[in-house]
């Protein structure tokens, strides 16, 4: 959100929803020794990778200096089970003309900031 900053605070979540609040928050970390550079200069890529039994381990890496960090979440650490997955997938339904029109506010809210 600022400019110059040397880290990102990534949060992982699980989910159908367009806005984060309404969604399953998994795992968060930092991933620091960015360059610091201009508000949305840094191109941060992030990976998912979900194993066999479930695991799944996010990397972020920062595309200018190679840094990267990872955190694991296993099926035990906050994981929604089938039916809830079933009851956020019936709500994102519900509820898919309003999250686009609160979609497209931040994403206009954010053209104005950056303008």
């Amino acid at each position: 959100n600022e400019n110059n900053q040397e880290g990102v605070f990534i949060q992982v979540f699980e989910g159908e929803r367009a806005m984060t609040k309404d969604n399953n928050l998994l795992g968060k970390f930092h991933l620091t020794g960015i360059a610091p550079a201009p508000r949305g200069v840094p191109q941060i890529e992030v990976t998912f990778d979900i194993d066999a039994n479930g695991i799944l381990n996010v990397t972020a890496m920062d595309k200018s200096t190679g840094k990267s960090q990872q955190v694991t979440i296993t099926n035990d650490k906050g994981r929604l089970s089938t039916a809830d997955i079933e009851r956020m997938v019936a709500e994102a339904e519900k509820f898919k003309e309003e999250d686009e029109t609160r979609r497209q506010c931040v994403e206009a809210k954010h053209q104005l900031e950056n303008y």
